[in-house]
């Protein structure tokens, strides 16, 4: 090994895993739960606007939670319905000893994002309003001189 050669442990097959299994099975789910979801959108209009923002397999691989971006009555009402052809869809083509069931959920981070926005529209608007009546208490106005001589 040459001078400042970091030995790695590699698995059976020799390659290097830069992260966790369940990492890279997350992002590997991710896409064929996308992906297939994005070809039944033809079939069922109930997932025309649903995203796959993320997946959350267990340790144990028995589960997978499915993030989207959106998940109203209708949606998880059609993801329950097309659950099954799912997981058949990832056991044609992820290798595993077992498919996980999947179970959906709404991104939290999506519902965060959201109402960070629509605290920022609020301020905004209310900034702009104090501006149209002539009070701008915003640091943009400079300083303020309340000192004697002013």
């Amino acid at each position: 090994m040459r001078a400042g050669a970091v030995r790695r442990r590699g698995n059976e097959h020799g390659a290097h895993a830069p992260y966790p299994r369940t990492a890279r099975l997350n992002q590997v789910l991710r896409e064929v739960v996308a992906d297939a979801l994005e070809r039944l959108t033809d079939i069922d209009e109930r997932l025309r606007l649903v995203t796959v923002t993320g997946v959350d397999i267990a340790s144990d691989l028995s589960h997978a939670e499915v993030y989207l971006s959106a998940l109203d009555e209708q949606t998880a009402e059609a993801l329950e319905e097309l659950r099954p052809g799912l997981q058949q869809s990832i056991g044609r083509q992820v290798r595993m000893k077992r498919t996980p069931r999947l179970h959906f959920a709404a991104d939290p981070a999506v519902a965060h994002g959201m109402r960070v926005e629509e605290i920022l529209r609020r301020m905004h608007e209310g900034h702009a309003r104090s501006e149209e009546h002539g009070h701008d208490d915003g640091p943009a106005s400079g300083p303020k001189s309340a000192g004697p001589g002013a």
